[in-house]
Formats: structure tokens, C-alpha cells, sequence
């Protein structure tokens, strides 16, 4: 069975619900689907992931956005971060009691996308069965074009499609220069979006974010043994 189109995705979506929610990672094909579903949908409810609350680049790019389209952007934690901390990942001992702890009185709940979509949903109050959007493109693994190309761009159970599967980079391309919207800094940064706390993303916010880096190290205090094993490596 071939997948829909991009545009046909849209159109399946549209002709079930008038509002979508868009799950924005604030990266370059979030940015592409949110310019496309703002075309069919009355109403475009976005909501961002973070994976350590409050860092100064990801708050201007997301201001930013929000100004560029006049819609507020949710934050929730990232199931990822919930998961790390659950784990002890890059936690001293002294921590570990206190996430235990955090634990047994479930301030640290098990979550998935699903949750967050039906937060979203109660919101706002949105039909019950009302889909989210998200950027992910075949073009950006084997795996995810697998993926697609055997479930297709809409997973009805999972209330989730993907409305920009099928783009390639000259497509991304020339939809954000014709909309004229900026990439945000991560790229300059990374050259891809922050989503995770191993050297690629700390030793970057260590050099040119040093305030943000602080905040990644108030949750995680011994990931600044990644940048200790990388500079006795390369000493």
C-alpha cells in the first residue's frame, strides 16, 4: 500500500477535525509542517518537549516563534528527561535518594507523547480523538522511510501523522525562504536541535552558552565527565 502524499495527509487529517496539535521541536521540518498545517487547519496548537527546563537559547527561539506565529507554544518535559532522571543518568550518589524519593510520592511519573496530547486535548478542550502533527521525514533514515512506507503517514490508533513525510531538502529549503522564518540557534550551535546531554550538545553550550550549561549540570551534575573523558583524550 502506497503512503499518502504530504498534502493528502493534510487533507485525510482535515476532513476529521478543523485543529490540529503539532508536536514543535522548534527544528527546521517542525517549522516546515507548522508553515503547511496553518494552511488548512483553523487552529495550529503547538506544544514543545524540553529536555532541561529554562535554557536561555531554547526560550529565545521559542519566543521567537511564537512572535513569527502569533501563537503561544506549550512546554512540557520531555519523556526523556523524566526516563534520565528515573535512571540516575549522570546523578552523585547524594542525588540518588532524593530521586527515590521523588519517586514513591510520583513526581516523577512514566509518560509517553500520548499523555502530552491529551493534555493538550483538556487544554483546550479538543475532540477526543484529535491527531497531532510532527516533522519527522522519510528523507532523514532508512529506518523512518521503512517505517512509513509500511504503516503509512497517519497512525490513526497512535492519533499521530506526519504531514511533511515526504519533502526533501530543497523543499525545506524553499518553503522557509518563502516564508522568510529564521532556523533556530541550535543549528549554529549543533548543526541539528538540542536533544540529549552527550558531548555533541555539552561541549558547544560549555564554550558559547556557559549560563545554560550551568542548568544542564543543576540536573545532571556529573555530565561534565563527558567533557573531562574528551579533554583527557584529546589532551
Amino acid at each position: 500500500m502506497t503512503p499518502l502524499s504530504g498534502p493528502e495527509t493534510i487533507a485525510a487529517v482535515r476532513a476529521k477535525q478543523q485543529d490540529t496539535i503539532l508536536a514543535f521541536s522548534s527544528g527546521k521540518d517542525s517549522i516546515a509542517a507548522w508553515l503547511e498545517l496553518r494552511e488548512s487547519f483553523e487552529n495550529v496548537y503547538p506544544f514543545y518537549l524540553y529536555g532541561v527546563p529554562d535554557l536561555e537559547f531554547v526560550d529565545e527561539s521559542l519566543d521567537y516563534y511564537e512572535r513569527f506565529f502569533h501563537t503561544k507554544i506549550l512546554r512540557y518535559p520531555h519523556p526523556s528527561l523524566h526516563r534520565k532522571l528515573r535512571n540516575f543518568v549522570f546523578q552523585p550518589p547524594e542525588n540518588c535518594l532524593v530521586i527515590e524519593q521523588a519517586m514513591r510520592m510520583r513526581m516523577l511519573p512514566k509518560f509517553e507523547y500520548e499523555d502530552v496530547r491529551q493534555s493538550v486535548v483538556d487544554k483546550f478542550d479538543l475532540p477526543e480523538e484529535t491527531l497531532y502533527a510532527d516533522g519527522v521525514r522519510a528523507a532523514d533514515s532508512p529506518i523512518r522511510r521503512l517505517s512509513i512506507l509500511k504503516h503509512g503517514s497517519i497512525t490513526w490508533s497512535q492519533h499521530k501523522y506526519h504531514p511533511v513525510w515526504d519533502w526533501k531538502k530543497a523543499d525545506l529549503v524553499a518553503c522557509l525562504q518563502k516564508y522568510g522564518v529564521k532556523l533556530p540557534v541550535d543549528y549554529k550551535l549543533f548543526g541539528r536541535t538540542f536533544d540529549g546531554v552527550d558531548l555533541r550538545f555539552l561541549l558547544p553550550l560549555k564554550k558559547h552558552r556557559p549560563k545554560d550549561y550551568k542548568k544542564v549540570l543543576d540536573f545532571f551534575p556529573l555530565a561534565d565527565l563527558e567533557i573531562f573523558r574528551w579533554e583527557k583524550a584529546n589532551a
